[in-house]
C-alpha cells in the first residue's frame, strides 16, 4: 500500500487538531490517551502510546483522526495503489486494519447508516438482470421471503426454479417450504464449486469492485450508490448474451440518463441532477469494465492450453 504527500506528518497534524479540548470528545478516545487515563488497569493495548515520530497508535497500528481527510486518502490509497489488487470491502478492511485504527472503523467501510451490512444478489440465468437488495446479516428468513416477494416476484412471476448457497437461511426449512408453497424446484449450489452458480459469483465479484470504486469516486456509504450500479450494471452490454440485460429482459433498450438531454421533456427534470447523474453513470460504466478486464485476465493466467 502507497500512500501520497506525507502521512506521518498529515496524521500528526490531524492528531494535534483532533486532541484540542473541544475536539476530543468528538470520537470519545480522551480515555485512551495514557496521560488522560483515570482507569490505570485498563490493559496497555487499549491505550493510544506515542511512537518516535510523536504519533500516536493503538497497538502499533496509527490511529486516525476524523480531521484532514485522511480516512479517505487511506481508503483511496487502498483502493487504487498500484501495488494492489482490491477485491472487495472486507479485504480492504483487513489490509488496513493492520497498519491503521480509528473508532467503528469496520462501520465506517461497510455498514451503513440505516444498519444494512450485507447485499442478496438475485441474477437472472436467462437475462442475466440482476437485483442488488441491501439488508443485515442478522435479518430473519421471514424478512427476506417478504424481500423475494417484493423485488423478484411481483416483477417477474414465480421463478421455476433457483440455485442458492448454503447460507443457513437457505437451507432452512422455512425457506423449502416457503418455495415448494410458491411451485418453486429449489437447487444448491456445490460446496467448494462455486462454478455451480457461477452467474452469481461473477456478479458479486464486479459487484464488490464497483461499490468500492464509488465510495471512492463519490464519497458517502455504498448504500446511496447501490441503485445507480444496479442501474449500470443492467444497462451495459454482457458478452454472453450479446445485449445489455435491460435489452434482454425489456426487448427494447433502456432509456437512459446520458440521453436525457436529447428528448423534449428534459427540462422538466434539475438539469444539475441530470449532469450529476449522467457523469456517474459513464464513470460507473467504465469500471464494470474495467473490473470485468480484470476478472478475464485473472482467469485467463490461470487457463491451462488443450492438448490433443
Amino acid at each position: 500500500m502507497t500512500i501520497g504527500l506525507d502521512p506521518p506528518r498529515q496524521i500528526l497534524e490531524a492528531q494535534t487538531e483532533a486532541m484540542k479540548p473541544g475536539n476530543l470528545k468528538s470520537e470519545d478516545v480522551g480515555g485512551m490517551l495514557i496521560e488522560n487515563s483515570k482507569d490505570t488497569e485498563k490493559p496497555m493495548k487499549e491505550k493510544l502510546e506515542p511512537r518516535s515520530d510523536g504519533t500516536l497508535c493503538l497497538n502499533n497500528r496509527s490511529w486516525l483522526p476524523c480531521y484532514g481527510d485522511l480516512r479517505t486518502l487511506i481508503m483511496h490509497e487502498s483502493y487504487k495503489s498500484k501495488y494492489s489488487v482490491h477485491p472487495g470491502f472486507d479485504k480492504m478492511y483487513q489490509d488496513m486494519k493492520l497498519l491503521y485504527w480509528w473508532p467503528n472503523m469496520k462501520a465506517d467501510i461497510w455498514i451503513t447508516q440505516s444498519g444494512n451490512d450485507t447485499i442478496w444478489v438475485v441474477v437472472d440465468r436467462l437475462t442475466k438482470s440482476a437485483y442488488f437488495l441491501p439488508m443485515k446479516e442478522t435479518d430473519p428468513m421471514d424478512k427476506l421471503a417478504r424481500l423475494y416477494l417484493k423485488e423478484v416476484v411481483t416483477r417477474h412471476g414465480i421463478p421455476v426454479s433457483i440455485i442458492c448457497d448454503h447460507d443457513p437461511r437457505f437451507t432452512s426449512n422455512f425457506w423449502k417450504a416457503f418455495q415448494k408453497a410458491m411451485g418453486t424446484r429449489l437447487d444448491m449450489s456445490t460446496a467448494y464449486h462455486p462454478e455451480t452458480d457461477v452467474e452469481s459469483e461473477k456478479t458479486i465479484q464486479t459487484l464488490e469492485d464497483m461499490l468500492c470504486a464509488c465510495v471512492i469516486d463519490f464519497g458517502n456509504g455504498w448504500e446511496r450508490h447501490l441503485p445507480l450500479v444496479e442501474f449500470s450494471y443492467n444497462n451495459s452490454y454482457h458478452a454472453s448474451i450479446k445485449a445489455a440485460p435491460f435489452e434482454a429482459l425489456y426487448v427494447r433498450k433502456c432509456r437512459s440518463p446520458v440521453c436525457w438531454a436529447e428528448v423534449e421533456d428534459a427540462q422538466l427534470t434539475d438539469p444539475e441532477l441530470i449532469h450529476e447523474t449522467a457523469e456517474k453513470i459513464v464513470q460507473i460504466k467504465q469500471r464494470i469494465q474495467a473490473a470485468r478486464d480484470h476478472q478475464k485476465s485473472y482467469v485467463d493466467v490461470r487457463r491451462k492450453p488443450l492438448e490433443f
